[in-house]
């Protein structure tokens, strides 16, 4: 059968999210510049899909470090894999600032974040080895999981007992030149809450292990300092190899790896998504250090972020909505219903109140439920709180509807 004829007939697990709603529920295109009101199809839109959770995207001092950087380097510079000829004083800078923002002695930038987590799994663990994670962890884990020889097992999210299953399952059947690498994350990015790293982390008493925590959520927005999830839960140490990425909170491309120098030296020579790969380029390295220093001076926008989130939240529970109970700024609103409800509602807030979310049901939460998330941002104003509530408030009596009638 020839291989083009064979994908037409290959469903997508977005099911009519994929095609149907091309342009409108995937790829949609937001306009005009960024932060909490933008365009969509032409209508003006407060915005809770954006994961700028600082409001730093729209920053004007950062948008002229931006220019002056791009204006001084180009985005050619440097050319090559860093490994060759694309490495540079800030790089290294860069490095040296992230490990010490996130209490770690030494760092690797990584070009991508979904790649570089890929890279570095598949180059820490061998076929002698035993790879356990969260069943919630991000698709960077999962394919970086694929990618890897080692002995995969999971753990139901969140379940310490489940989790102490495969711990002693790794334990018994290792041998002397066996290791056992331990993957969840900080924030889980749909649910919103914390992974259980003190309950994990106390388990090294017992097993020997390592722990790799993906924070992309928790950088900027957890911990006294914003130097994530570990600080917060008072962990940090516990956490052998921490993962940040640029996409959520310094609104950028790019993310680092933290662990030990020996680690980090490693894993520069063994990353093949950063060993085979350019650079990144020299304006996004100066701007990534302008806003890791920017967000250390200004801890506001964090106290600002969590106000908007708490009023956000407690807003859509006295409306009568289920919010699930994350510890972390996104806010999940779930509810029963189908792959139509979800479109309803988005359709509904978009195109009646002004209001733009997105949505996922089944085959991303389980059949029968429609989960709306909600990402706060230190630049939303009591406005647009509002504006959303009121708009929710309006959509109330259809939604609860659909759920009832789901549920006879």
């Amino acid at each position: 059968m020839d291989l083009f004829d064979k994908l037409e007939g290959r469903p997508s697990p977005l099911g009519p999210f994929t095609s149907e709603g091309y342009g409108y529920y995937t790829f949609p295109k937001l306009e005009g510049p960024l932060g909490p009101e933008m365009k969509f199809n032409g209508k003006d839109m407060v915005v809770w899909s954006i994961n700028d959770y600082l409001g730093i995207g729209s920053n004007e001092e950062i948008k002229k470090t931006d220019t002056a950087a791009t204006a001084q380097y180009s985005l050619s510079a440097p050319m090559g894999a860093r490994l060759m000829t694309g490495n540079s004083t800030e790089h290294e800078k860069l490095e040296e600032e992230l490990a010490a923002f996130v209490h770690k002695e030494s760092a690797q930038l990584l070009n991508y974040g979904y790649q570089g987590i890929m890279s570095t799994i598949h180059a820490l663990v061998d076929r002698n080895d035993f790879l356990i994670y969260d069943e919630l962890s991000h698709a960077c884990i999962v394919d970086g999981k694929q990618l890897s020889m080692a002995d995969k097992s999971v753990f139901k999210h969140n379940d310490i007992e489940s989790f102490k299953k495969q711990l002693y399952r790794a334990a018994k059947k290792k041998k002397d030149n066996s290791s056992i690498l331990v993957v969840t994350e900080g924030v889980f990015g749909m649910t919103g809450d914390l992974g259980i790293l003190k309950e994990i982390i106390e388990l090294k008493k017992e097993v020997p292990f390592r722990l790799l925590v993906d924070d992309a959520h928790g950088i900027g927005t957890m911990g006294k300092d914003g130097s994530g999830t570990g600080t917060h839960l008072g962990v940090q140490d516990g956490i052998d190899i921490y993962f940040g990425t640029f996409a959520k909170s310094f609104a950028l491309i790019g993310a680092f790896i933290a662990s030990e120098p020996r680690v980090i030296e490693f894993l520069k020579a063994n990353s093949r998504s950063q060993v085979f790969a350019k650079s990144l380029p020299l304006p996004m390295v100066v701007t990534a250090r302008k806003r890791l220093k920017m967000i250390s001076e200004h801890p506001e926008w964090r106290e600002q972020l969590w106000n908007n989130t708490l009023k956000l939240r407690e807003g859509l529970r006295e409306i009568g909505y289920t919010v699930l109970p994350s510890e972390s700024p996104v806010t999940p609103v779930l509810t029963k219903g189908s792959t139509d409800l979800c479109q309803d509602i988005m359709r509904k807030l978009r195109e009646e109140h002004g209001v733009f979310v997105s949505g996922v049901a089944y085959p991303v939460v389980p059949k029968g439920t429609v989960l709306i998330r909600l990402i706060p941002t230190a630049a939303h104003k009591d406005a647009h709180i509002e504006k959303t509530l009121k708009a929710f408030e309006a959509i109330k009596d259809y939604v609860f509807e659909a759920a009832e009638k789901l549920s006879a």
